[in-house]
């Protein structure tokens, strides 16, 4: 079965930073554009960043440029999302995804095919 796994979530204080890792198995996310998502209580899920195969494109949500960071390693089947500077309203279970082509609009949800179970992060003092 194929399966994504998040991981590097955790508790931080404002201010600070995280790195997320998406990985895979059973398949290769070479061929695949990578999106980062993310979902707080009560709120809809929300594109942070997403990635093309090659990892030549890259798309931010507006909140979170200048302080997060897509970038992939197609050699360890890996696609990262660097986040500094965070602050409280990031606190969410942050997932990725996989989907078939990069656009203009891969930070919306709907046409991603797999999707990882997600991590916590947590931002408070």
């Amino acid at each position: 079965q194929l399966q994504l796994v998040e991981s590097g979530g955790g508790l931080v204080q404002p201010g600070g930073s995280l790195r997320l890792s998406c990985t895979a198995s059973r398949f290769t996310l070479d061929y695949y554009a990578i999106g980062w998502f993310r979902q707080a209580p009560g709120k809809d899920r929300e594109g942070v960043s997403c990635i093309s195969s090659s990892g030549g494109s890259t798309n931010y949500a507006d909140s979170m440029k200048g302080r997060f960071t897509i970038s992939r390693d197609n050699a360890k089947n890996t696609v990262y999302l660097q986040m500094n500077s965070l602050k409280p309203e990031d606190t969410a279970v942050y997932y990725c995804a996989v989907r078939v082509s990069y656009s203009s609009t891969c930070l919306r949800p709907n046409e991603y095919i797999y999707w990882g179970q997600g991590t916590q992060v947590t931002v408070s003092s």
